[in-house]
């Protein structure tokens, strides 16, 4: 296999893959100057405008570009309030087509009154229940209505599945503990958790980079008493650059924190798609495998990828598709999206 070392492939414990065509879109008609300003100035204009062939393509390209970046696994929470039907299938299939793994998930939310929450569960029911892998998505706990929330609940103990929810990711939602205490379960995935206010028995995705560019404070997660996994938020699927973000917030928090104790975050992953721990991802540096040399170490490339027994990048080269086609058309749909912006 050649010099660099080898690492088991990388696992984006939260992403978006509907806003990887957000890069470049207009301004929005005011300047955000809080959380729910941002959400409601960009966020919630993007994803209401998205169709399913945006979709398709914002997928495709969020994949192609986890793949380059070493990272065989992603865990997706989704939301296309104006295309609903089928946009889990549109994803897991852009997905598979590029050979990445996904756990899907449609984040339903009543910001478009009880029809729009109930179609967003029915998805999330359509999908798991034709064999599709995921979790039942939830947007946030303050978009939601309680009966909506416990009805995502039960939805997943039914299927056996956890839920997928941000929670008080800005001082917006510090209720959302409260609310979901009497819901949560282990197999869940909560996300963000900045202004929580308890311990919940689930795992915490941190996404650090988009908690700064959010400004919405630091989430402590060596303070949470479970497991800890690294996601983006949407920012690319890059995680030894995640890591290396999250050891240096650690460290502007606590001194004494560690790169070991930050890459048990990235190890984390592992256990949330214990798939990709069977991936392997050869590097084109021989520490990418030493926490404490790539936290001082940027610009560290994948040059080949397996997923399973079959090898997805070659020589930093995508072999199931053609990466220059993906962007090409990728590109004439964020044009389609920003026109309707």
């Amino acid at each position: 296999m050649g010099v660099g070392a080898t690492t088991p492939g990388m696992v984006c414990g939260h992403h978006h893959l509907y806003s990887t065509l957000a890069r470049g879109m207009p301004a929005p008609p005011m300047t955000p100057t809080n959380f729910l300003e941002v959400l409601q100035q960009i966020w919630w204009r993007l994803d209401v405008a998205l169709d399913l062939e945006m979709l398709r393509w914002s997928a495709m390209l969020g994949a192609l570009e986890a793949i380059e970046c070493g990272t065989t696994a992603i865990v997706d929470h989704h939301e296309s309030p104006s295309a609903i039907e089928g946009s889990l299938d549109v994803i897991a299939d852009a997905c598979a087509e590029v050979g990445a793994r996904v756990l899907c998930a449609y984040g339903v939310t009543d910001r478009h009154g009880p029809d729009g929450a109930r179609r967003g569960l029915e998805e999330n029911e359509r999908f798991l229940r034709s064999g599709g892998r995921g979790l039942v998505g939830v947007h946030a706990a303050f978009t939601c209505r309680q009966e909506t929330l416990e009805g995502a609940a039960a939805l997943a103990e039914d299927l056996g599945v956890g839920v997928h929810v941000h929670v008080a990711e800005g001082d917006v939602d510090v209720a959302a503990g409260e609310r979901l205490a009497p819901l949560v379960r282990e197999d869940w995935l909560v996300v963000h958790g900045v202004h929580l206010d308890r311990q919940l028995p689930a795992t915490l995705a941190h996404n650090p980079r988009s908690n700064m560019n959010n400004a919405v404070g630091y989430a402590r997660p060596r303070a949470w008493q479970g497991r800890v996994v690294l996601g983006t938020d949407g920012i690319g699927a890059d995680m030894l650059e995640e890591f290396r973000l999250a050891y240096a917030r650690a460290r502007e928090a606590d001194i004494s924190t560690t790169p070991e104790q930050a890459w048990e975050w990235v190890r984390a992953g592992w256990d949330l798609v214990p798939e990709a721990a069977g991936d392997r991802v050869r590097w084109d540096y021989d520490g990418a495998d030493d926490p404490w040399r790539l936290a001082f170490t940027p610009g560290v490339r994948a040059l080949d990828v397996w997923v399973g027994d079959e090898q997805v990048l070659a020589g930093g080269r995508a072999t199931r598709v053609d990466a220059y086609e993906v962007r090409a058309k990728a590109a004439e749909q964020a044009r389609r999206l920003f026109e309707r912006l």
